[in-house]
């Protein structure tokens, strides 16, 4: 992005993609007095594609809880078409964007910050070439994201520079003792956690069979899970497959805001992730009923 990161020498911008940057998000939301609040998505592949709403929606609530929502044109300018890729959990994000009075631009890419001036430029991408420029009081960055450098022109990569993986068995497509899980390969799926998790399940199963000379049995549905954080004590607990349809862990509907989700991902999730999937015990898709198959509860 042009003028960026040197743009993050000065106020009223931050990303909380960077240990360097993050807590200057917290200040430009501090600081903030009165304007636009401009939130971006970059037009590449990212991690959790519902991170980059999350501070959207925390920092209206914060204004609101500070007297200055008022005060404040929240923007959300994606380069993509839709605000999330599953449509149940996009309708109920629409109506968090309308109850909240938020602004949705779709198809418009960040592509230079003014920093000295406080002007965010954008193209949109319905119309290449063509751009428009934004003036901030908070900008919030999420940074274009890309495979690491040694996987780009690798052997085991693709185009791209991912790692090309069968996306059912997680198995290299040019050499059979290659395998791939999470944000390093191909899989057309989100990159979370979550799917880490199920990814590893299926390769677990995958790799003793092959070591076996077996054929893999197990196949990966593309499941994955992304958390939305709409507020303080809200969440919209999205979990989907390859076809962007709900899969679903509770028996409720997971589209609509709660705060025992809420507690779910900031109480239960940070167990689950140091004392489970760091240490390759949690394989499959549901959080809740590994954690209580591992006495984890």
């Amino acid at each position: 992005i042009k003028g960026l990161p040197e743009g993050f020498n000065h106020p009223k911008i931050g990303s909380n993609y960077s240990a360097q940057t993050v807590e200057k998000t917290w200040r430009a939301l501090q600081d903030f007095k009165e304007g636009n609040a401009i939130f971006t998505f970059p037009n590449t592949p990212v991690k959790c594609a519902g991170a980059p709403q999350k501070i959207m929606y925390l920092s209206d609530a914060y204004l609101r809880k500070t007297g200055k929502r008022s005060k404040a044109n929240i923007m959300f300018n994606t380069s993509l078409g839709v605000i999330f890729a599953v449509k149940k959990y996009a309708d109920a994000l629409l109506e968090v964007v309308k109850d909240r009075n938020l602004t949705v631009n779709y198809k418009r890419n960040l592509i230079e910050v003014r920093a000295d001036k406080q002007e965010a430029v954008f193209e949109n991408l319905d119309k290449p070439g063509v751009t428009e420029v934004h003036q901030y009081e908070m900008l919030h960055v999420t940074p274009p994201m890309g495979p690491p450098p040694v996987l780009i022109n690798s052997p085991v990569s693709d185009e791209g520079g991912w790692v090309d993986v069968d996306k059912e068995t997680l198995q290299h497509k040019k050499y059979p003792n290659v395998f791939g899980i999470g944000d390093c390969t191909n899989l057309p799926t989100s990159k979370t956690a979550a799917a880490v998790a199920a990814q590893s399940g299926v390769l677990d199963n995958t790799i003793s069979l092959v070591m076996k000379n077996e054929l893999p049995v197990k196949k990966y549905d593309g499941y994955t899970s992304c958390p939305l954080v709409t507020g303080y004590n809200k969440v919209i607990l999205a979990e989907f497959d390859y076809n962007a349809q709900p899969l679903e862990t509770f028996p409720i509907d997971q589209s609509k805001e709660r705060a025992t989700m809420y507690h779910m991902k900031a109480d239960m999730m940070p167990l689950l992730y140091w004392n489970a999937l760091l240490k390759g015990y949690w394989g499959g898709p549901a959080p809740v009923r590994k954690l209580m198959h591992l006495g984890l509860k």
